[in-house]
């Protein structure tokens, strides 16, 4: 039970400072590494806190305890990437076990089901969770886990959070939210009463592009438990170095997004008023057909986007090769600014007729928006969409 005259810190306080000054050798201010691979028994048969660095490591620990009070959960578990984190929850699941996924959700993501689904580890189902009719259908199969990416990657589609959780445990299912998009900066899904929370640590916690990592975070502690166990048979625990970085990176974590959303809308704004721009995808405008949803489950809109080029790929092939403080890279959440093209990058692996049922076209330009200056994003932008006015 809290102390009622100690209140719990705001969650851009426990970003910026869990484990600060918590060092006792030495009373260093920031958390020290630990890279230790063993860990000297206090004698026989008596291990320490800490025995081998594969089943648990002060660093990762300290990181995973930060993103736990961030989320809301009862513990976390910290990966070696997204990816693994992903596995994490779908690795353990036996081949008569369903998920549903999103039918447009992110490429990797999709990989990854299709291949633990064809070598019989577990079977997936995709569907449009913004189709009530298609969720109810997909939910009289009794699924073992129904997987939920809102924004959606990378057409910044919202699901309804707490309505789809409420509709999957009327049949029993357990509910991952892929929350890597937003962060807990600005949406919290164990609050809206999912059982777990995906993030590729990669992207906005960390903040930096210098880290690939990823991070489960669990509701009940009894699955902590479980997941801690079952990341230690498989091997799939992050590095201390990983961690740390990724610890220093989550302190700016809410400063950063402040910027990163405000000058996304401006991004945003200005695209919807562009001739060359067909359609602008996020969920901060109030034209977006996820907008009211995501009023009431964000606390803000983020800093990913999306827009379709009226003139097709060869507009995005121009816009491409013209546009400046925007990097063509893949990943996302960053300090600097991003351009991808999904359809021959980020969603590449999904082929054409799936990229098509998710609505993903070859127009589709998705913006990583970072901390530059407003006037110079809107510049680069301006020099993209010239080169391919219609």
């Amino acid at each position: 039970m809290s102390d009622p005259e100690k209140p719990l810190p705001d969650p851009a306080t426990v970003a910026a400072a869990f484990g600060v000054a918590a060092d006792m050798a030495h009373g260093a201010v920031a958390p020290p590494l630990y890279m230790s691979s063993t860990y000297e028994f206090a004698g026989f048969d008596e291990p320490r806190l800490y025995d081998y660095g594969r089943a648990g490591n002060p660093t990762r620990d300290l990181l995973a305890e930060a993103l736990t009070r961030l989320e809301g959960g009862a513990g976390a578990v910290i990966t070696s990437s997204g990816m693994a984190a992903l596995d994490l929850l779908v690795g353990r699941l036996r081949p008569d076990d369903l998920i549903l996924a999103p039918h447009d959700c992110y490429g990797g993501t999709m990989r990854l089901l299709k291949a633990r689904s064809s070598r019989g580890h577990c079977s997936v189902r995709f569907v449009d969770q913004s189709d009530d009719a298609a969720i109810a259908a997909a939910l009289e199969e009794v699924p073992a886990l129904v997987l939920i990416e809102t924004p959606s990657n990378p057409l910044m589609r919202i699901v309804d959070i707490a309505a789809l959780s409420a509709m999957a445990k009327q049949v029993g299912a357990a509910v991952a939210v892929d929350n890597t998009f937003l962060s807990p900066a600005i949406q919290c899904p164990i609050s809206l009463g999912t059982d777990y929370v995906i993030h590729s640590t990669t992207k906005y916690l960390n903040g930096h592009s210098d880290v690939i990592g990823g991070a489960v975070i669990a509701a009940d502690p009894s699955e902590v438990q479980n997941l801690r166990q079952w990341a230690n048979i498989v091997g799939s625990g992050g590095s201390p170095f990983d961690s740390w970085l990724t610890l220093r990176g989550l302190r700016t974590l809410f400063a950063r997004m402040r910027i990163q959303q405000s000058n996304a809308m401006a991004v945003a704004t200005y695209l919807e008023r562009q001739p060359a721009v067909s359609k602008v995808h996020y969920p901060g405008l109030s034209t977006h057909p996820g907008h009211t949803i995501a009023s009431r489950q964000q606390d803000g809109f983020g800093a990913m986007l999306s827009f379709e080029l009226a003139g097709g790929v060869e507009a995005a092939r121009s816009f491409i090769a013209n546009v400046k403080f925007f990097t063509l890279a893949e990943s996302l959440g960053g300090v600097e600014s991003l351009v991808a093209h999904p359809a021959t990058m980020t969603h590449a692996d999904m082929g054409a007729e799936a990229r098509a049922v998710a609505g993903i076209s070859d127009s589709l330009l998705r913006l990583s928006i970072g901390l530059e200056a407003e006037q110079d994003l809107i510049a680069g932008l301006e020099c993209g969409l010239a080169a391919c006015a219609v």
